[in-house]
């Protein structure tokens, strides 16, 4: 008997390691160098089989979303690829804040195509997955990949990558910074000479290579992201920015009493927490 509904499937975050802009196309995408990396800061979602083709959702949630928030662009894409003639309702609980570098939308959104890739028995492939989700966003092919990635291109050429497990204090300002100012800037950096694969994995630190070429500029934008980062760098972390985003992040080291450090934030309207990295995305198996 085909299943009609699934509940409480995860979408977890991820953090870049590293940023580089190494060029730029002629239609105006920036081709990036990074290292994705996934953590246990997760959305969940349920869905529930429609007839007829409707596509619904419903939230909770600390801000409203749109009401074609990437789920439902995500559902409807699904539909036009396979003429499916099935709908689905959405329900989403909403953890990842927004305008982050977490990539929450875009997780949420592979969530979506992997879930109604078996609600609506389509059996699409995971290659057909990441062809449809790279017309959502950079982003959503890494989470349909399911495994810590080296990527390159705009973010969609993806190579596993294998880290060590370990704790990271993740912090958001309440102040977010929306992606396009950065890109779109003349002062951000676009030439950092391009790195490979194998110069990462032969570091002796790879939790600390490279840098954010967003950074500067994000900075200037959201003025909170210098001021966490110092925070961060004063209790002796490694701090920097992750993705296009205002969140910030340090991997704590071993004993590092991560409660003490939570109360010291000198906002109290920030968002921060304790998370472990994940070798392999909850929902791994359900590509295929």
């Amino acid at each position: 008997m085909a299943e009609t509904a699934f509940h409480k499937l995860p979408a977890p975050a991820k953090l870049n390691l590293f940023l580089h802009v190494v060029g730029r196309q002629d239609n105006g995408y920036h081709l990036l160098q990074s290292v994705f990396m996934l953590i246990d800061w997760q959305d969940s979602l349920d869905f529930t089989l429609q007839a007829g083709g409707t596509i619904t959702r419903t939230e909770e949630s600390e801000l409203p979303l749109p009401a074609e928030d990437l789920c439902v662009r995500a559902a409807r894409k699904l539909q036009q690829a396979t003429g499916c003639t099935l709908g689905a309702h959405i329900h989403l609980r909403k953890q990842i804040p927004a305008e982050a570098g977490m990539g929450g939308g875009s997780s949420d959104a592979a969530t979506c195509l992997m879930a109604l890739n078996r609600l609506w028995n389509l059996q699409l492939s995971p290659e057909q997955l990441a062809a449809i989700g790279v017309e959502l966003g950079a982003d959503v092919p890494f989470f349909l990949f399911g495994r810590n990635a080296w990527a390159e291109g705009i973010g969609e050429k993806l190579q596993p990558v294998e880290l060590p497990a370990s704790r990271w204090i993740v912090a958001k300002p309440d102040q977010g910074v929306p992606t396009g100012p950065i890109f779109s800037s003349p002062d951000l950096k676009r030439d950092t000479k391009p790195a490979t694969l194998s110069a990462f994995v032969a570091d002796a630190d790879p939790f600390h290579y490279g840098h954010n070429d967003l950074q500067p500029v994000a900075e200037r934008l959201c003025p909170p992201i210098t001021q966490a980062i110092a925070w961060l760098d004063q209790q002796g972390l490694q701090a920097r920015m992750t993705g296009s985003g205002s969140a910030v992040f340090a991997q704590l080291p071993a004993g590092f009493d991560a409660d003490k450090l939570q109360q010291s934030a000198p906002e109290k309207n920030w968002k921060i927490r304790v998370c472990s990295n994940l070798s392999l995305h909850p929902l791994l198996q359900w590509r295929a």
